[in-house]
């Protein structure tokens, strides 16, 4: 079941066509929310995953574990620049499992998440 549409959901819809993949948008704040969606991308055989982990950034080895299991790429997603925060804010768990990471680029970020992503795993236009 997918969630309500989101910020990122009405970005992303400008985004370049990805061809030959479906996105599927989804948005929780719970921890074992996220942790059994990416479990199900993983058994769906999903070939990529966006995430932004937002507040569980530096925080959440159980999202790592559940993305380290991915064996597809991971694309890590922050709307503000991470790293011009406070230092708390610059270590992202998450960052391990990721394949690539965006920042700063506000809610921008997505559309070019979802290009990369499709650049990584090959996707036509």
């Amino acid at each position: 079941m997918a969630a309500p549409a989101s910020p990122m959901s009405k970005s992303s819809a400008a985004a370049p066509p990805s061809g030959t993949v479906s996105l599927v948008f989804r948005q929780s704040n719970h921890e074992g929310q996220i942790v059994d969606w990416i479990n199900e991308a993983r058994a769906e055989k999903a070939v990529g995953l966006i995430i932004n982990p937002a507040g569980h950034t530096t925080t959440s080895v159980a999202i790592l574990d559940a993305l380290l299991a991915m064996e597809s790429p991971v694309v890590e997603v922050h709307i503000s620049n991470i790293h011009a925060r406070e230092e708390f804010r610059r270590h992202s768990y998450v960052s391990r499992a990721a394949r690539a990471v965006i920042c700063g680029f506000g809610i921008s970020g997505y559309a070019l998440a979802i290009t990369g992503l499709a650049g990584l795993i090959g996707a036509k236009d």
